[in-house]
């Protein structure tokens, strides 16, 4: 099959998986479970087109092991800190409010969106385990490492973030423990480290620059759109002045050391 016949499968597949996730989110009244949907379709379309795509195997088992332990993780952490146990976030509920009426019907629009998200983010799985070179070159090699790096540091963050909710005593403050004393978001930091890898892995494949469309709109949305922004704006109405103060001094993204908070 063409690259595009293969991407219209993935597409298919994904669809189907947010359909179901949608209609789960109805009984749940929890859109939040369009992110679990979101890692995990992601991450299973770079195992589906391992084990569909003929090539190399070392470098599909590659691929398919980076894809799916990415998307496991991520999906299970997403479930089991948004949506067992916990009501809808802050921004999922702000959406509501600005949607107003017809709500099934735009979340469906919303949730089915993110399955053509999830495939065009799969392009780097799609082109890397197409690339006909007999054997894993350096590049793809570094790929896998900066990938291994922001696998580290994004459960090392989750980690931390998870410890500091867990003590009665933090509930409405902000955490800066760890790697969050030199973040205001490291995991934002660390997920686009490993879609890095995830484009480094496509480059060494030819036409592999389409790959590093994917970082890039990872950093878009991160920066501009879902991550930061709607982030920091549900941070600042329920921690106020002191997520203000935590503004002035650390860095939003890349982990650096903080700055005095001015006078």
């Amino acid at each position: 099959m063409t690259f595009w016949m293969l991407a219209l499968w993935g597409t298919a597949s994904v669809a189907t998986l947010m359909l179901i996730l949608w209609a789960i989110h109805l009984y749940l009244k929890n859109a939040a479970i369009v992110d679990v949907g979101w890692a995990i379709g992601t991450g299973g379309l770079g195992v589906f087109y391992a084990i569909l795509i003929p090539g190399d195997l070392h470098r599909r088992l590659l691929v398919g092991a980076m894809t799916g332990i990415w998307g496991l993780r991520l999906g299970l952490y997403l479930l089991f800190t948004r949506i067992i146990g916990h009501e809808e976030e802050g921004r999922y509920r702000a959406l509501r409010r600005e949607w107003k009426d017809n709500l099934p019907l735009k979340f469906l629009i919303f949730f089915e969106f993110q399955a053509v998200l999830c495939t065009v983010l799969s392009f780097p799985f799609l082109l890397s385990i197409l690339n006909p070179a007999p054997r894993i070159g350096w590049l793809e090699w570094l790929g896998a490492g900066i990938w291994l790096a922001g696998m580290t540091g994004e459960a090392i963050a989750d980690a931390q973030l998870a410890a500091f909710k867990r003590k009665k005593a933090s509930r409405g403050h902000t955490c800066q423990a760890g790697l969050w004393h030199y973040s205001r978001h490291p995991n934002y930091f660390f997920e686009w480290l490993i879609w890095v890898g995830f484009g480094l892995l496509a480059l060494a494949a030819p036409h592999g620059y389409l790959g590093l469309v994917s970082p890039a709109l990872i950093l878009l949305f991160l920066l501009r759109v879902t991550g930061i922004p709607a982030t920091e704006a549900q941070a600042l109405r329920t921690r106020g002045e002191e997520y203000r103060r935590y503004q002035q001094t650390t860095s939003p993204f890349i982990p650096w050391f903080p700055k005095s908070r001015p006078s």
